[in-house]
């Protein structure tokens, strides 16, 4: 098979498109002819300066595509079926071999590009949101980087759910395109002080829950945004950037920090977030969410597609068609 590898970390121009084997079947898995590869924020870090855990490596989580091979012990899954599939690594590539478990069947008619962007973009902000966040109906929500993956899906489910959305982007562009899914108030970070923008909108009340994938000096504002009892979620390191915080102010308004990781909490209740997870892919197919794709490369432009990922121009996901 096709894959865009790479045998060290750095920049975009690290991929190579090369013929390497094709992936064996677990007993308790399946194998995919990829039709889609959503890449992810993890995706563009791993490579950057991840682990190599294979050589040549294949970074990637998330795919969507049809089913090859099933597993003797496997049961569920069909040769021919559509699904979406989670792994650590794999995901750039013609084929891919995950855990069934890791494995969602997509409801008949459902779109394949649209189906490899769920489930890590909605299941890490269901959990920011609701799981670790406690959103309820009624609080403000600011979620950093609202043009991203994380952050349309987070605006959709806080709207959803009936909270008052704030959302920052780097435009004024992706902010009007952000009302058509939820977002009540904008924020241009590159045009406005962020504590003082939240503190106007909000009255200086501040947020009541702060979604924050952004990290570095960001997430420093993220805790000067909230209210008293609010909470701030770190989930990722988009900026790749590194702070340190004061966090003793936290106890005074009884405020909190929590980390955030979709991969850890799979792996602790994989019930749960399958269940979940497997939720907003119907909520999708039926309409009732939005997926929203920037733009399709060719798996051979890998480089090409990490590099728009990171000149930050994306609004929504960008996808690899092999």
């Amino acid at each position: 098979m096709k894959a865009a590898v790479y045998y060290e970390t750095g920049a975009p121009e690290v991929f190579r498109y090369e013929d390497i084997s094709d992936p064996q079947c677990h007993p308790r898995g399946i194998v995919i002819d990829v039709k889609a590869v959503s890449i992810e924020g993890g995706d563009v870090l791993s490579r950057a300066g991840g682990m190599l855990r294979t050589q040549p490596h294949i970074v990637g989580y998330q795919a969507s595509g049809v089913v090859a091979e099933v597993g003797a012990e496997v049961e569920g899954f069909a040769v021919g079926q559509g699904v979406v599939t989670v792994n650590a690594d794999g995901s750039h590539a013609e084929k891919r071999s995950v855990p069934a478990a890791s494995a969602w069947v997509l409801p008949d008619g459902m779109d394949i590009f649209e189906a490899a962007c769920i489930p890590i973009p909605f299941g890490t902000a269901d959990d920011c949101l609701f799981e670790f966040g406690h959103l309820k109906q009624g609080e403000t929500v600011l979620i950093q980087g609202g043009g991203g993956g994380v952050g349309l899906a987070a605006v959709q489910l806080a709207k959803r759910a009936g909270a008052t959305v704030i959302a920052t982007a780097s435009s004024n562009e992706k902010l009007e395109r952000l009302v058509d899914y939820g977002l009540d108030q904008g924020i241009n970070y590159r045009d406005e002080n962020l504590v003082e923008a939240v503190k106007r909108v909000t009255d200086n009340r501040g947020v009541n829950l702060v979604v924050d994938p952004v990290g570095g000096e960001v997430l420093a504002e993220s805790l000067q945004c909230i209210g008293y009892r609010g909470r701030v979620i770190t989930v990722g390191n988009a900026s790749r950037g590194e702070g340190t915080y004061d966090i003793r102010s936290l106890a005074g308004q009884n405020q909190s920090l929590t980390g955030v990781f979709l991969g850890a909490e799979m792996a602790a209740n994989p019930e749960r977030t399958h269940d979940m997870i497997a939720g907003h892919i119907r909520d999708v197919a039926r309409g009732e969410l939005k997926v929203v794709i920037d733009r399709r490369f060719a798996l051979s432009d890998a480089a090409a597609a990490h590099a728009h990922i990171e000149s930050r121009q994306a609004f929504g996901r960008v996808v690899l068609v092999p």
